[in-house]
């Protein structure tokens, strides 16, 4: 009798397992709920003051458009399909590269369903929020000269086949998520995927006309400043609510996106120090940047000291992208989408395979077994990846956008006067 009740007992102890697994959790909701606005404000507030500040006072107006717009666009197509190709998985070939439509416009995902110990449709936020900033970012690579009519097009198609895409690959069940890639926050789905798109769009533009000709100044590097500032604030949303919740995993991703942006700061300034004797508050402002993308994919996974390190590097990283490697190559990255997005994105990637705790790492991963090399070898599969695929795409959806827009350039008048007055009738300051 005995042996019958264990059995029955052990036959049970998974159901009520399950049903406590299952059941809403409001801590956890609340941090969710606070932490998708968290993203919010760092994308219009944080990202547009960022934006704006480094670009020139007649086209400041357009830049936070891009943003603006972008990330509006974002948000209504991941409601309609974005999630779905997302997040959602079953058996075949195709479920390795991307998801179905069978979640259209949510269809299906009633309000009281769950994600783990929160509402799906919160999850649904905050994702979608994930999508709304990664094509916002990369829009700094090439203001000044994109028609906002070619971007806004661009932006639907990019949501559609490049991001949603690569976030199933990475977290929704495809491939590299059965390979047990680690990207806690989206150091592959967000920051690579940003950088790349931006320098393949920055090449196919070309430069703008009086690019190294004339001194291309910053509006404000104050505003470039704030809206560093609300980044990083906003960023502990992005890091410690990838944790999908409020625990242990969320103070972890907490400290160390802190550590390693102020290292970030740290470094890049001591760059400056070193090569052109003046440290800049425009660099210190990249360098936090660079240190909260490197963090991005890394966050819930390594310790104090590795998030150090990692900071450190990416600071060094991102200076290394803006002054070294875009001289030397010669290309027009506007804003440094890809110097410190791209590089800061792709070295961070790379470090979580070298710096992560097994004790930390997601079941199904070589780390979570011991196999630290493996590990390495998936991040580096991953980047690789993200690379190709998203530069492929982005250049295909480019010249369909330019070519449904008539073109993506502006043409030479309207470069000449801003593209405040003559795409949007405004001006960033009335002075």
């Amino acid at each position: 009798m005995k042996t019958k009740i264990a059995g029955l007992l052990s036959l049970l102890i998974p159901i009520f397992a399950f049903a406590e697994e299952s059941k809403l959790d409001t801590g956890d909701t609340a941090w969710m709920i606070t932490a998708t606005a968290f993203v919010v404000l760092m994308s219009v507030g944080g990202l547009t003051l960022f934006y704006g500040g480094m670009t020139r006072s007649k086209n400041i107006v357009n830049t936070v458009m891009m943003v603006l717009g972008a990330y509006a666009v974002a948000i209504v197509v991941w409601t309609l399909w974005g999630y779905s190709l997302a997040f959602t998985d079953g058996e075949g070939a195709l479920y390795a590269v991307v998801g179905d439509l069978s979640k259209f416009l949510l269809n299906g995902v009633d309000y009281k369903a769950l994600s783990g110990t929160y509402p799906e449709w919160v999850f649904v936020a905050f994702q979608s929020t994930f999508a709304a900033i990664t094509i916002a970012l990369a829009s700094g690579a090439v203001i000044e000269r994109m028609k906002f009519s070619t971007w806004m097009v661009f932006s639907v198609l990019w949501i559609t086949f490049v991001y949603a895409p690569i976030a199933h690959i990475v977290w929704g069940g495809g491939f590299l998520f059965d390979a047990g890639a680690l990207d806690f926050a989206g150091g592959t789905v967000v920051h690579i995927n940003a950088g790349v798109t931006g320098l393949v769009l920055a090449l196919l533009l070309g430069k703008r006309k009086d690019y190294k000709k004339t001194a291309i100044l910053p509006s404000s590097v104050v505003l470039t400043s704030l809206g560093a500032g609300l980044l990083w604030f906003g960023w502990f949303g992005f890091n410690a609510g990838s944790a999908f919740g409020a625990n242990e995993v969320a103070g972890v991703a907490l400290l160390t996106t802190n550590v390693a942006t102020a290292s970030g700061v740290l470094s890049w300034i001591i760059m400056e120090w070193i090569t052109a004797k003046k440290p800049t508050l425009l660099g210190g402002a990249s360098g936090a940047i660079a240190g909260l993308v490197a963090i991005t994919p890394a966050a819930g996974f390594v310790s104090p000291a590795g998030a150090l390190i990692i900071g450190i590097v990416a600071g060094i990283v991102g200076w290394f992208g803006v002054f070294v490697l875009k001289k030397a190559l010669g290309y027009d990255d506007s804003l440094d989408a890809f110097g410190i997005h791209g590089l800061a994105g792709i070295w961070g990637a790379i470090a979580t395979g070298f710096f992560a705790l097994q004790s930390l790492a997601w079941d199904g991963s070589p780390l979570q077994n011991g196999d630290r090399m493996g590990q390495i070898l998936v991040q580096i599969e991953s980047v690789i990846f993200t690379i190709v695929f998203t530069g492929i795409m982005t250049a295909i959806l480019y010249f369909i956008s330019s070519l449904i827009t008539g073109g993506a350039r502006v043409d030479e008048e309207t470069e000449t006067m801003g593209l405040d007055e003559a795409t949007h009738g405004e001006r960033g300051f009335n002075l």
